[in-house]
Order: C-alpha cells, then structure tokens, then sequence
C-alpha cells in the first residue's frame, strides 16, 4: 500500500512532509512551509501543533477543532517575503472544505513572523 499524500498539496507522502513537523522531527524553514503545515495539522486534527506555532501574543488558550469539518485541498496565491533569511511573512491561500454535506472555502492572508528562530503564525491580515 503507497504511503498517504500529504494534505498540503506538495505531492510528497504525508511521513515526509508535514508529518515531519508534526511529530516535532524538523521545523519549518520558510512562512509558507508552516502555513502547508498548519493546513495539514487541520486535516489530520492535531491542534497542538497548532497552538505550538501559533505566536503567543495571538495565540488563543485551547483550540477546538469541529470534527464535521472535512478539509479538502489547498491552494496557495501568493506569497510575500517569508524565506530563509526573513523575519516576517505572508501566505495568500484558500482552503477548502465540506461542513454538513456543503462545500466552503477559507480566503485568507495569513501573516507569520520568526519568534526566537521559530516560524510562527500571527494572524490574518
């Protein structure tokens, strides 16, 4: 059985993508390699990940994913900055997905910024 691709859309199987990230193995190196991630950790419903690279200043106590959201692909606009060497970033995307038998999209301009090394996201600009 192939392994599963991974939800971010890069065509490589889940363990060596996003997974990676998840599981804490190696951190995301550009603000548009954590946005795919975090996209993934919706799909797979790990909302630790999710608060762990959330900046602190925005970031909410608790996160609770609704498990009737069925997130079904990604699509990435545009980005602006967020490489190696930045220390601020944004990541243009939909993200689609099905709720109650009907279908939606999440349009958003996520802004993320390097906290102590680490790529997080701030907010929705």
């Amino acid at each position: 059985m192939p392994p599963r691709p991974c939800p971010c859309g890069s065509g490589l199987p889940y363990g060596e993508c996003c997974g990676r990230l998840h599981s804490g193995e190696t951190a995301a190196v550009t603000a548009e390699q954590l946005m795919r991630s975090r996209y993934s950790a919706f799909v797979v419903g790990d909302p630790a990940y999710l608060l762990a690279t959330w900046h602190p200043r925005t970031r909410p106590r608790a996160l609770e994913l609704d498990p009737a959201i069925r997130w079904t692909g990604l699509e990435i606009l545009a980005t602006g900055a967020g490489g190696l060497l930045a220390a601020e970033g944004t990541v243009e995307f939909v993200a689609r997905y099905v709720h109650g038998g009907v279908g939606g999209e999440q349009h958003e301009v996520s802004r993320f910024v390097r906290d102590g090394g680490a790529w997080r996201y701030l907010d929705a600009a």
